[in-house]
């Protein structure tokens, strides 16, 4: 991990306050740049998340996917905790505590979208960050990355009807050309694009000329996302200023369900005999989210000033530190996770 990622929920915490400000200083510049869209799709935002999202996608190989019988054990628990637990889990615990717990201390006329928000951060699971998740915690490499390959090529799939299922649930009007749009957008187009670029880059000069470009493209994914922040911060600035207690108040739900699944997911492999270096990852990524997605659909869906938009900033707000506290927590109970060989009936597997 770069020294920029690791401090990245501190430049975020800055890109917020130069957002309030600017949002404040300049509101008729971010009134401009909310104006400049095609099918409420605003253009400088689309162009941003592009930067966001393609150079993470290019690290993925599809290829991977043919490994994914190597791990069959840790491969199911994690699309259990992905797709079956934690988009209901969150849409739970939003009810619970956004449209519950914290009612009355919320705009009421938000409360709908900041459940949204947070339904769309949990029905996209993470990519790219997970492969430092992974190292870290010394997980099996080829794991991680048919996981992440396998759950990019659900996502495509998947997205749209589990989100347009669960804002059903919530009673949430569900823009369907939006939410199709976004995906087609936001999920297929930078796939597409990606693995273009992939073969093109290892064509050219293999694995060398691929590695060297995503040296060079890291820090242009987080440079766009943190722009992107503060354009975001710079029309909810108003509100943040009036209700600061509302990123507490959505960090709550958040932080449980991230603890939650990642231990599920943790408990479930060792229950089914997996290693503990496919445990790791499997942990991570069922609690760990793709923001980059959720951002850019929450945009989409419901707008720059919607509550559903502040609730997916606060997951990138807490993802670091939250999962470098995961990644201590499954370090340091190794021992415990391999006692009495519970973690050595797979490794022989396919």
């Amino acid at each position: 991990m770069t020294l920029f990622e690791r401090y990245l929920s501190v430049w975020v915490g800055l890109c917020i306050v130069a957002g309030v400000a600017l949002g404040h200083l300049l509101p008729h510049l971010f009134q401009t740049i909310g104006g400049l869209e095609i099918a409420k799709v605003n253009l400088p935002v689309a162009a941003l998340i592009w930067l966001m999202i393609i150079p993470m996608l290019i690290r993925i190989d599809f290829a991977a996917l043919r490994e994914v019988g190597r791990h069959w054990r840790g491969i199911g628990v994690t699309l259990f905790v992905n797709w079956a637990v934690k988009p209901f889990s969150m849409a739970l615990l939003g009810w619970l505590f956004i449209g519950g717990l914290f009612r009355s201390y919320l705009p009421a006329d938000q409360i709908d979208s900041y459940i949204a928000g947070l339904i769309l951060l949990a029905a996209a699971p993470c990519t790219a960050m997970v492969f430092v998740w992974s190292n870290l915690t010394k997980g099996e490499p080829h794991f991680t990355l048919s996981q992440v390959a396998l759950n990019d090529a659900i996502m495509i799939v998947a997205f749209a009807p589990l989100v347009g299922f669960l804002l059903g649930l919530s009673a949430i009007s569900v823009p369907w050309e939006t939410l199709l749009l976004s995906v087609s957008l936001y999920i297929v187009a930078p796939v597409i694009i990606a693995q273009i670029a992939r073969r093109a880059l290892l064509a050219s000069g293999g694995e060398t000329a691929l590695n060297a470009a995503l040296t060079k493209l890291a820090p242009l994914s987080l440079v766009a996302l943190l722009a992107t922040l503060v354009l975001l911060f710079g029309f909810q600035g108003e509100q943040i200023v009036r209700q600061p207690a509302i990123i507490a108040m959505l960090a709550v739900p958040i932080l449980i369900q991230v603890y939650f699944n990642a231990g599920l997911a943790y408990a479930l492999n060792r229950l089914v005999g997996e290693e503990h270096r496919v445990a790791g990852p499997s942990a991570l990524i069922g609690a760990s989210n793709f923001f980059e997605l959720a951002v850019a659909a929450a945009i989409s869906l419901f707008g720059f000033e919607s509550g559903a938009a502040l609730a997916t900033v606060v997951g990138v707000l807490i993802e670091v530190p939250v999962m470098l506290s995961v990644c201590w927590i499954v370090n340091r109970t190794r021992s415990w996770y391999e006692r009495d060989g519970a973690s050595f009936g797979a490794s022989d597997v396919g």
